[in-house]
């Protein structure tokens, strides 16, 4: 990995963080921005930066110093609809760590961004003392995604198995470090 400064964001590097995220879900998902489920990217202060028990991190490029990579967790567990139900039982709200919007730039992926940055908010998990879990969902569809996230955690309910398809989200939970 290069030289990449990775921190807690602060009010300074929301702009940044934002771009990242927005980039990010146009670029790569499907669906763009859908309100109900990317608000958090419009105001990340008040997701990530203001609840004690949340966080993002971003990577900041060695050469100019802008945000290349943005990681989140917070402590709200999957929400039955639409997720589904047994997912919400047993994540539920509080006891869970969510990660949320890791996001690498193209330019800056295949360096061990994501990764470190993964580390880290699981560290920040397991420091906190009162989450039971971590867990996160992905959209396989997204090239890479899939592969990743089974590097780095179990598959605890896959929707392509669902009668239906469900929403075609992969449910993972990651083993926090203690």
């Amino acid at each position: 990995m290069l030289d990449y400064c990775i921190r807690a964001a602060g009010p300074d590097d929301v702009d940044g963080a934002r771009a990242v995220m927005l980039d990010t879900v146009h670029r790569d998902f499907a669906t763009g921005y859908v309100p109900r489920w990317h608000a958090d990217i419009i105001d990340p202060a008040a997701a990530y930066l203001a609840p004690a028990r949340h966080t993002l991190l971003v990577a900041l490029d060695p050469a100019d110093g802008q945000v290349v990579a943005t990681a989140a967790l917070d402590s709200r567990g999957p929400v039955h609809p639409p997720n589904p139900r047994g997912l919400a039982e047993r994540y539920p709200s509080g006891a869970t760590a969510q990660l949320r919007r890791v996001y690498v730039r193209p330019a800056h992926r295949r360096r061990g961004l994501a990764r470190h940055l993964v580390a880290e908010l699981l560290a920040f998990a397991a420091a906190d003392g009162g989450y039971r879990a971590a867990y996160l969902h992905t959209d396989p569809a997204v090239p890479g995604a899939e592969a990743f996230w089974r590097s780095l955690g179990k598959v605890v309910h896959d929707e392509r198995d669902d009668a239906g398809g469900g929403q075609g989200i992969m449910h993972f939970e990651l083993a926090m470090g203690r």
